[in-house]
């Protein structure tokens, strides 16, 4: 993707997005993009994350 965080235009959408994790390595979140900084994941969990620590993502299409 050319930007390096999700915007406003993904909200709803199916997002994959891997993060830097302060204690070394990755995570990944997998989900609808609720905020520019928060995914619902499938559990209906609601994760929120520094869009600072992205590493990469991307939208996801719909099976």
């Amino acid at each position: 993707m050319g930007n390096p965080t999700p915007s406003a235009n993904e909200i709803g959408k199916r997002v994959s997005i891997r993060l830097h994790d302060p204690e070394g390595g990755f995570r990944d979140l997998l989900g609808t993009l609720e905020a520019v900084d928060a995914v619902r994941k499938k559990d209906g969990t609601l994760a929120k994350f520094d869009p600072e620590s992205i590493f990469v993502w991307k939208v996801v299409i719909e099976k």
